[in-house]
């Protein structure tokens, strides 16, 4: 979408208003929620079918917290997710140990606008986590610099857990979340 979209949800009690410049998403107010699609998609008769196939992006059980499957996170990377809030999207990165997954928003402590992984995953080595852009190492259990420019400083942690075979979002700061790459 090129241009943002205010969004409005009004339930009878509650009023809800989002500046919404990505391409699909939803907004809540009270018992209300409005969800769409921005797209030229085939289904245009109204059925169901924009619905199922956001289902599938939500990892196939139609829950909005579920981000991927355990299986899609790597343990010698990541893998990038948009933690949805109703204000605007936090980019974000999942990491794998194990059957353990941790999150954090995918940005360096050093320069927040720099992004951990541009999207082809992140550099990791041993049990770090590396910056590509000033070396700065994080340990992949908290996060915490053990090396660079921010030694001491650590990753903006992002609650997740993993059940039925999923990672999902637990953070309450974050409405839903869904897989970037």
């Amino acid at each position: 979408m090129s241009d943002p979209v205010r969004v409005t949800v009004d339930d009878g009690d509650e009023t809800e208003t989002a500046l919404v410049s990505d391409d699909e998403g939803s907004v809540s107010a009270g018992d209300a929620t409005v969800s769409f699609s921005v797209g030229s998609g085939d289904d245009t008769d109204g059925s169901e079918g924009d619905a199922a196939e956001a289902d599938d992006s939500a990892g196939g059980d139609g829950d909005p917290t579920r981000i991927v499957a355990l299986d899609a996170v790597p343990a010698d990377s990541t893998v990038r997710f948009a933690a949805e809030r109703a204000d605007h999207d936090v980019d974000c990165i999942l990491h794998r140990s194990g059957d353990a997954v941790v999150a954090w928003r995918n940005s360096c402590p050093h320069r927040p606008e720099v992004p951990l992984d541009r999207g082809t995953g992140a550099i990791v080595r041993g049990d770090d986590l590396v910056c590509h852009k000033h070396g700065a190492q994080f340990e992949t259990g908290d996060g915490v610099c053990t090396h660079g420019p921010c030694a001491g400083d650590a990753l903006d942690a992002v609650a997740v857990t993993v059940r039925d075979g999923g990672v999902y979002l637990t953070d309450d700061r974050y409405d839903g979340a869904r897989a970037l790459d």
